[in-house]
């Protein structure tokens, strides 16, 4: 035998499971949050370390982070010099890093992480292989910047990512900001 169901039975059913179910959403969203934010820090300290060639953990990054790195006005310190955050934009969103200077200027570590950048392109951005082409790079007279067919003698170039140019051209425009701060910082010391 079928049930009718009128209209309006099936409309207020429909908002009640509406509501149930944004209403267990929120708890849930709100019960997490710390820990996402805990977990977020931590990987923040992971990456900053990660520039001066101290792998963490989640579990250690605190203690690391607290031996290693001081924070200064929107920037790093380790005992060799200074770390740059950055901020972009790539091709489908925000791309980040940290770039870490000796005390001439001369990179010692990087490390870059994107939200969604397509794998295999501009994802690339992520790897160590990436992050690598920065080591030896200068940051003194100029930004570093990347070129396609980047000349490797020359101390402010960094081969683009092939395929990525939209990724490469927000690294390029995130170095040029990193190095404008740095110049700044520079001149107030």
């Amino acid at each position: 035998m079928k049930k009718n169901f009128s209209n309006s039975y099936i409309f207020i059913y429909s908002a009640v499971l509406v509501v149930v179910a944004a209403l267990i959403l929120t708890v849930v969203s709100v019960s997490l949050k710390p820990a996402q934010e805990k977990n977020q820090r931590a990987e923040t300290k992971q990456m900053i370390l990660k520039t001066i060639g101290i792998e963490a953990t989640r579990d250690n990054a605190d203690e690391l982070y607290a031996q290693h790195v001081t924070e200064a006005d929107g920037y790093y310190t380790f005992s060799g010099g200074i770390i740059l955050p950055m901020k972009g934009t790539g091709l489908w969103g925000p791309i980040w890093g940290y770039l870490a200077l000796d005390e001439t200027s001369t990179v010692v570590g990087a490390v870059f992480d994107h939200k969604g950048e397509t794998p295999g392109l501009g994802g690339e951005i992520a790897t160590d292989k990436f992050a690598s082409r920065f080591i030896g790079k200068r940051m003194d007279s100029e930004p570093i910047h990347l070129k396609k067919n980047a000349d490797k003698s020359n101390p402010y170039e960094v081969d683009a990512i092939s395929g990525g140019t939209m990724t490469s051209n927000g690294v390029t425009a995130m170095l040029a900001k990193a190095y404008e701060d740095y110049s700044t910082l520079n001149t107030k010391h």
